[in-house]
């Protein structure tokens, strides 16, 4: 059997990426053939009152990788990131329960959103942050899809209480204008080219 070429590395940093999140492991393994996973670090993720939604994920993206300062040796570079929906100049989050997660689904159908990753790159002498938005058209979703994505998928895990790569994703996502792998966590190309640039 023909082995399968791997792709070329963005930098020659030992790259580390600190997320619990299986998807956005799944996503650096496309555009980095080697890097290793940290525990992930407790740290508030609070935001001032007034800062604008759309700031949001790099901020907290920023205050993640601040949490690694003592971690990150010359070579290496630690990512961090963090994915937000915004509706309505409002954040949704990961909904508690599925009533919650059926109201979001609800406030997102027949609607245009907006999808924000906040990225963070530390090493052990600079700091590169960046943030990625994404716009994200639902048709209407009757309640008896709504009810069956979240039977089916518990997207509990999920900001906005729905993944794109998912069944709701092929069946309501009329369409999309920017990165597609920016709405499941990470956008790939802007984070290629940041990595290149290290």
């Amino acid at each position: 059997m023909e082995s399968q070429a791997l792709p070329p590395k963005p930098t020659e940093l030992q790259i580390m990426l600190a997320s619990g999140s299986p998807r956005r492991r799944e996503l650096l393994a496309m555009i980095a053939p080697e890097f290793s996973v940290v525990h992930t670090r407790d740290i508030e993720e609070k935001h001032p009152d007034d800062m604008a939604a759309d700031e949001v994920p790099a901020y907290l993206s920023r205050l993640k990788a601040d949490a690694y300062d003592d971690l990150v040796k010359p070579g290496e570079v630690v990512i961090t990131a963090d994915t937000v929906v915004i509706h309505d100049n409002k954040i949704l989050g990961k909904p508690a329960d599925e009533a919650e997660a059926r109201a979001m689904l609800r406030d997102l159908s027949g609607c245009q959103h907006h999808v924000v990753t906040g990225v963070t790159l530390r090493t052990a002498t600079q700091t590169v942050t960046f943030s990625e938005t994404t716009v994200v058209h639902f048709a209407e979703l009757t309640d008896t899809e709504i009810a069956e994505y979240i039977m089916r998928f518990s997207p509990l895990d999920k900001a906005g209480a729905y993944g794109i790569q998912e069944w709701i994703g092929a069946i309501g996502i009329t369409s999309i204008t920017g990165d597609f792998y920016n709405v499941m966590g990470l956008p790939l190309h802007r984070l290629y080219k940041a990595l290149t640039e290290l």
